[in-house]
């Protein structure tokens, strides 16, 4: 089974610059997105052989998930039921016989950490979210996670130390994900690997001297662990500031 997970930075201008291309090679089982910025009815996919789910935003061209699904899931829900955080379309979760898979889009902290405190809380109410889930059944989520957890998963860990993305609160947020039986799928398999990022800056030619960030995860209870068979990050794949990240599994 394949997973693919993409922050497109907008859909809409992803698909002129190759997004039908990736999707169509790669035959995923289940495609997920963040930040499609669209509001319902702007754009008509047609993906044949997905059931196709989305979360939109109300502020218009803003955040926004979908997940793509060749199997029809059992039941699918949007946000996480708090009410504060459930307006940004930020989280769609597909409960399947055996497991869940979520697809998220965490806030971004904001220069000068403006919105860390909000950040905060949502990663106490997300990780609430996701261990409610697992009480039931295996969780596989993903997405845009805006951290980096460990200095080798950016190229400039010094200079960015008290950056968005990078702070002590957030990284330690990760951390206690890490403790409440998740894993990062891609350290799981590749533990020191350093130059693999998955988020590069549009300023600054970043993305040409790969001065970047892996701020995009596939994350899964640990009770998976046994059936992992890969996880990968196409470096290679444009359209998007981000690229696109992978998960293998078997069951």
């Amino acid at each position: 089974m394949k997973l693919i997970s993409w922050n497109v930075n907008g859909l809409r201008a992803c698909m002129q610059k190759g997004f039908m291309d990736f999707f169509n090679e790669t035959d995923a089982d289940v495609f997920c997105l963040q930040e499609t910025k669209l509001q319902e009815g702007q754009l008509d996919l047609d993906l044949q052989g997905y059931y196709q789910y989305w979360n939109y935003a109300e502020k218009k061209g803003y955040s926004g998930t979908a997940l793509f699904t060749k199997k029809e899931p059992l039941n699918v829900t949007y946000g996480i039921g708090v009410d504060e955080h459930d307006h940004e379309g930020r989280v769609i979760t597909a409960e399947f016989e055996d497991y869940y898979v979520v697809t998220v889009y965490t806030p971004n902290s904001q220069r000068e950490l403006a919105r860390l405190e909000y950040r905060m809380q949502w990663e106490a109410d997300f990780l609430s979210y996701i261990n409610g889930l697992n009480a039931n059944k295996p969780v596989i989520f993903c997405g845009d996670l805006n951290v980096a957890h460990q200095e080798i998963d950016l190229k400039n860990p010094k200079s960015n130390h008290h950056s968005a993305g990078f702070s002590d609160e957030e990284r330690a947020s990760f951390n206690r994900v890490l403790e409440n039986g998740y894993v990062d799928t891609f350290r799981y398999f590749y533990p020191d690997v350093t130059g693999i990022y998955s988020w590069w800056s549009y300023m600054f030619k970043a993305r040409e001297k790969n001065a970047g960030w892996r701020i995009d995860y596939f994350v899964v209870s640990e009770s998976l662990k046994e059936h992992l068979v890969d996880a990968k990050i196409h470096t290679d794949i444009m359209g998007s500031d981000h690229c696109p990240v992978e998960l293998e599994i078997k069951w």
